[in-house]
């Protein structure tokens, strides 16, 4: 290969950090005559690209000081650009580039799209989704997968709502039961979740069960049991209502509000949830014998064990982790929504799975980081939305979502077809 065709991780952290730099002053540029032109229809329609175009500009610059740095940690560090090396990009990130696109189309048509109050939205709604595809995500590097996520979502939100009502709520689902403070029914939806986490990596260590029929075994049980729960009298299956705001705050809070201008209106205390959890789970991914058992065992099981690992014991602890972060994504989707049913997270956990496919990590185990899963669940949250945002019969939604699901999941089973 010729050196013209390769690029050091140097130049191309340089390149990046002057694209940056470009896209920041060029939205600082427009920003300002927006301001100036601010009575201007065409301005107005405008909306709130400038920020947007700012923000991307940052994300630039901070995207080639990574790149820089991992030159100065690994100096033979380059990008492959002959024909076969662009080829390779598009395969591992063809479907995130048409997704970006689809978002854009989505910008072009609705201009109403570009606010950075829809921003502040569309974060604070993939905040809990993020914390669920993070769980998700431990399986995924397995080669596994878990169906029962959706339905432990249902169960923590029912159980922490329930316990959480207004005192002269009508229809409370323990109208005997005293003020609780929010820590404790948060716990117990956590723990039951994780309980019905210990048994799915008990069928799957113990009995070498695929994680596929495990998990769809106890997703059935798991709803069975949140079913009857809900239907407890005098609750009989009503919708969970009139909940304490002290609770709903978890959701519904925002931050910094006195400090931000009004188009941006405060920021969802989701997002900073999200965040610490994300650092969390890096942390666990990159710098634990733990995580790294989780990478062994998804690239080569037999070669884990040859080399002293404790599978059965890690696979359950991976399961057990994973149903934890589910419960706080049902607990903060009930206390988001200020209420729940026995069906709140139907669906999520297929949207968990593409959103960690589009991000990377791979179906067949060992491949996958934290920041491609950040993409994933972003650009997947972003697309929903948008086509909300349009119009778009939620017929049809589906019909896209899983066109999407289907083609993330073909690339990336085509990767290990050609290797």
């Amino acid at each position: 290969m010729s050196e013209t065709k390769k690029l050091t991780y140097a130049k191309l952290g340089q390149n990046f950090i002057i694209v940056g730099i470009v896209f920041s002053a060029l939205g600082i540029l427009l920003g300002w005559l927006q301001g100036i032109n601010a009575t201007s229809k065409a301005w107005k329609e405008m909306y709130d690209l400038p920020w947007f175009i700012l923000i991307i500009g940052i994300g630039f610059v901070i995207y080639g000081f990574m790149k820089w740095r991992t030159y100065k940690e690994d100096k033979t560090a380059f990008v492959d650009l002959s024909s076969k090396g662009l080829k390779k990009f598009l395969l591992n990130n063809g479907i995130i580039l048409a997704l970006i696109a689809m978002v854009i189309g989505i910008m072009m048509m609705e201009h109403r799209f570009i606010q950075l109050k829809v921003l502040r939205d569309i974060l604070a709604q993939a905040s809990p989704r993020m914390i669920i595809a993070l769980g998700i995500c431990f399986t995924l590097l397995i080669a596994g997968t878990d169906l029962s996520a959706c339905r432990m979502v249902g169960l923590a939100a029912v159980i922490s709502a329930s316990m959480m009502q207004n005192p002269e709520y009508a229809n409370r689902f323990f109208p005997n039961l005293p003020q609780l403070p929010v820590i404790v029914p948060v716990i117990l939806a956590i723990f039951a979740c994780m309980l019905f986490g210990l048994l799915n990596g008990f069928l799957v260590a113990k009995f070498d069960m695929h994680p596929f029929i495990a998990t769809l075994a106890v997703q059935v049980i798991i709803y069975g049991v949140c079913s009857l729960y809900f239907d407890l009298p005098p609750n009989n299956s009503q919708p969970i209502g009139g909940i304490r705001k002290d609770f709903a705050a978890l959701g519904q809070k925002k931050l910094f509000t006195e400090y931000l201008p009004d188009k941006i209106g405060g920021i969802p205390i989701l997002i900073p949830i999200a965040l610490v959890f994300i650092v969390i789970i890096w942390f666990i991914l990159n710098k634990t014998v733990f995580g790294k058992n989780v990478y062994a065992i998804g690239g080569n099981r037999e070669a884990a064990i040859v080399s002293g690992i404790n599978v059965p014991a890690t696979i359950v602890c991976i399961f057990v982790l994973a149903s934890a972060l589910y419960g706080v994504g049902g607990v903060l989707e009930a206390a988001r929504t200020a209420g729940a049913t026995n069906n709140y997270g139907v669906g999520y956990e297929l949207d968990a799975i593409a959103a960690c496919v589009v991000g990377g990590v791979s179906l067949n185990g060992g491949v996958g980081k934290v920041s491609g899963i950040i993409v994933g669940v972003l650009i997947f949250t972003i697309i929903q939305y948008g086509l909300q945002f349009i119009g778009i019969n939620a017929m049809w939604q589906q019909v896209i979502k899983g066109i999407i699901i289907a083609i993330a999941v073909a690339i990336d089973l085509s990767k290990y077809r050609r290797k």
